[in-house]
């Protein structure tokens, strides 16, 4: 039976409405997750912000936890972007570009890990991306070693360059970025320097 044309444009029209709705929902709960812990966002505060009520976001996203899975989802990966170079400094300038944007964000997703299990599995997706972005970054340096040699290494520069040692400096060291930016520099050249030396 074939569906009466003004039929048909009022059921894309609910459709195409609904997916805004759900499209400005999801929009309001990235930016609000990104800025407030788990706690602090109510389901009423991002209805209000999306023109909506708190029944709808609930009949479209079944609960808090499932708007937050969402919401991590459509952030997407947290990963800095790889400078190809080979060069020590451009590497470590393009960690610190990526952590003085989205390092508070992370360590505050940190802290709700162990009490949210969507965030525990986003993070662990955040620790592999990091772990293979240093291996590429310092592919070279890593082929000079082999065996555990090698894993000490790449383990050393993931920790040179993870968000905790940003935020270690520049929070509670109250180091400004260029000051913070040259101990990790001077941390990773001396990793990979005794490697080419040994």
């Amino acid at each position: 039976m074939k569906v009466p044309a003004v039929r048909r444009y009022v059921m894309t029209a609910r459709a195409d409405s609904a997916a805004a709705t759900r499209r400005r929902i999801l929009d309001v709960a990235c930016d609000c997750f990104a800025k407030q812990s788990f706690e602090d966002v109510t389901i009423e505060t991002v209805a209000a912000e999306a023109g909506t009520t708190a029944r709808t976001v609930l009949r479209v996203f079944g609960s808090k936890d499932e708007l937050f899975a969402e919401a991590l989802h459509a952030i997407g990966e947290f990963r800095p972007a790889l400078d190809t170079s080979g060069r020590l400094d451009a590497i470590v300038a393009g960690t610190y570009d990526f952590y003085e944007k989205v390092g508070d964000t992370v360590i505050r997703w940190l802290a709700d890990e162990a009490r949210i299990p969507a965030m525990h599995e986003h993070l662990n997706i955040g620790r592999q991306h990091l772990r293979a972005w240093v291996a590429e970054a310092f592919a070279a340096a890593l082929r000079r070693s082999h065996g555990s040699a090698r894993r000490e290494l790449h383990d050393a520069l993931i920790v040179a360059l993870d968000v905790y040692t940003w935020k270690l400096l520049r929070r509670d060291f109250g180091l400004s970025r260029p000051a913070a930016q040259n101990t990790t520099l001077r941390i990773v050249r001396g990793l990979v320097e005794e490697k080419q030396d040994g």
